[in-house]
């Protein structure tokens, strides 16, 4: 009896993964084609990157709403990389591009090899809500001057925003008129989460550039779009070019990372999935490696197509599979048509999707909590004074600043037993925990590491000589998983500092990983020492027990 219902649930899942899929597959494939037109790349290059992205993660990853194809954040990087180093040279910028995507597809792929996934997200929440709001607003300013066929020299929004408004007697309406109608369509489809809005737009504009003969009247159209894919090779680019692209890549996998996991832990989060950030890790590595080789564009999962995803009712990542078939079935037969799209709509397809991304309300809270408000202003006027990878790179800066200040500002807690119970809390906190006679327990506020572990041990040695009374000392590193070559040392230092002071030292709650390698010390320098993974509770009963 219990078998059919299952098989049941199972069939109506795949009808609506193959649902999802067709619904996805209408958003997916103009945005693709659009967001190449930012990163300034034929537009195949965003055509290949989805089909690399959504094969990969569904063959590799784990969230089932995830969807992995080309993001409009990473073709504005990649643009900006791109442009900064060829020099205007056409063919050397499509081989930097592709070096590029390749080379973000390897680091990926040493982060998840490497078990990274927990330690990648460098950029903080508001340094990257701030990035990207002044993004969307660079991006969509720059397909208005698209739309309206004027070219801009300068890459930030204070300066190209006066050239644009300068060349008003110039603009191009006619390309003007057809991105409001775009516009309007889009918005009108928008009321019905099923409807592939991109699609119909994209099939109005072949319409109107046929009949109303819109190249005529100065629209551009995108042109041929070729997928006679080459054999996968490496560019021909010098050791230097390649280095410097790796410094690059560095900062493309941050962006695409915090982006990607942000998307899929609160999905994750708010259905109750488990995800695993390693295995994203090589899927998105795999993602981008693949597209690389075929010249395609970096891949990341944005929150727009994946809330479309699990919006448009998909239950697991065969809706990934799916909207790949269907755009391929699409790009096989309608190839030829998509090419006459005019270039305005796709435009238009690009400032729809990032309008929502000028909305002020999730930058309004950190203002709220008097929390981070600077740094959200630093990023956005990074990216609208420094423009996109110049902003990008300081975002990374200040983000990885950040996480040193606050690890490296670590201080050194005095514990204290909690009632008559095993809780262990800092005195400083509660007045009214009790210190243990004849036994100081510390404990560092942050994990051990090289800018901090000096200044840490250095405060808990003064702690000791200072207390004459005290026999033992018990150092909780709960806090420290893992061990760095200067932590390392400066451990070592401490344990003969200790024992100069003819005190007994228990280091409590350590993890598998630090025991092993303080284990490896030689044993002279560790006499007196109790390394072990007691609670603080049971390494105080130890050293009660030995002074006894």
């Amino acid at each position: 009896m219990g078998a059919a219902p299952a098989a049941q649930v199972d069939r109506q899942s795949r009808s609506q993964d193959l649902l999802a899929g067709l619904s996805i597959a209408g958003l997916l494939l103009p945005e693709a084609v659009a967001y190449s037109s930012i990163a300034a790349l034929p537009p195949q290059a965003g055509v290949i990157a989805l089909f690399a992205g959504l094969l990969c993660y569904a063959l590799m990853g784990t969230s089932r709403f995830a969807v992995v194809s080309a993001t409009s954040s990473s073709a504005a990087v990649l643009a900006a990389a791109t442009a900064s180093l060829a020099g205007g040279d056409p063919s050397l910028r499509l081989g930097l591009a592709v070096g590029l995507v390749m080379m973000t597809g390897v680091l990926f792929l040493l982060a998840g090899l490497l078990k990274l996934g927990s330690v990648t997200s460098f950029i903080a929440k508001p340094v990257l809500r701030g990035f990207a709001l002044g993004l969307a607003a660079t991006i969509i300013l720059k397909q208005v001057a698209s739309v309206v066929d004027v070219h801009l020299t300068d890459s930030n929004l204070i300066r190209f925003l006066p050239q644009l408004l300068e060349q008003w007697p110039r603009w191009n309406l006619a390309g003007a008129g057809v991105a409001v109608a775009a516009l309007l369509v889009l918005m009108a489809c928008a009321r019905f989460r099923r409807v592939p809005g991109g699609l119909i737009v994209v099939a109005l504009g072949v319409a109107a550039s046929h009949w109303l003969n819109l190249p005529a009247h100065g629209v551009k159209l995108i042109g041929v779009i070729d997928l006679s894919l080459e054999m996968p090779r490496l560019p021909n680019m010098p050791f230097a070019d390649w280095l410097r692209l790796g410094e690059l890549a560095f900062a493309m996998v941050m962006i695409l990372y915090a982006e990607s996991y942000g998307s899929i832990s609160s999905f994750a989060l708010k259905h109750g999935d488990k995800v695993s950030s390693n295995r994203d890790l090589l899927a998105l590595g795999a993602s981008n490696l693949l597209s690389g080789l075929f010249h395609g564009m970096p891949a990341g999962a944005g929150y727009s197509a994946t809330s479309a995803n699990e919006a448009a009712g998909a239950t697991s990542r065969l809706a990934g599979v799916v909207a790949a078939g269907v755009v391929l079935l699409i790009v096989l037969t309608l190839l030829p048509y998509i090419a006459l799209t005019p270039e305005p709509v796709l435009a238009a397809i690009v400032i729809h999707a990032l309008g929502r991304g000028l909305s002020l309300q999730p930058l309004g809270r950190y203002f709220i909590w008097r929390r981070d408000r600077v740094l959200v202003i630093c990023a956005v006027a990074a990216v609208l004074v420094l423009g996109v990878l110049d902003g990008l790179l300081l975002a990374v800066a200040i983000s990885v600043v950040l996480m040193l200040k606050q690890m490296s500002s670590a201080d050194i807690q005095v514990l204290g037993q909690m009632g008559g119970g095993h809780d262990y809390v800092d005195v400083q906190r509660h007045p009214d925990a009790r210190e243990i006679p004849g036994v100081l327990i510390v404990r560092p506020s942050e994990a051990l590491f090289f800018a901090n572990a000096e200044r840490i041990l250095g405060a808990a040695l003064k702690l000791a000589r200072r207390a004459p009374q005290v026999h033992a000392v018990v150092l909780s590193l709960e806090e420290s998983p893992d061990l760095d070559g200067t932590s390392i040392e400066a451990l070592e230092a401490f344990f003969l500092q200790i024992r100069a002071e003819d005190k007994l030292l228990i280091l409590a709650r350590l993890k598998h990983q630090a025991q092993g390698v303080l284990a490896q010390l030689p044993e002279q320098e560790r006499k007196h020492v109790l390394l072990s993974d007691l609670s603080v509770d049971g390494a105080v009963q130890q050293a009660l027990k030995l002074q006894a």
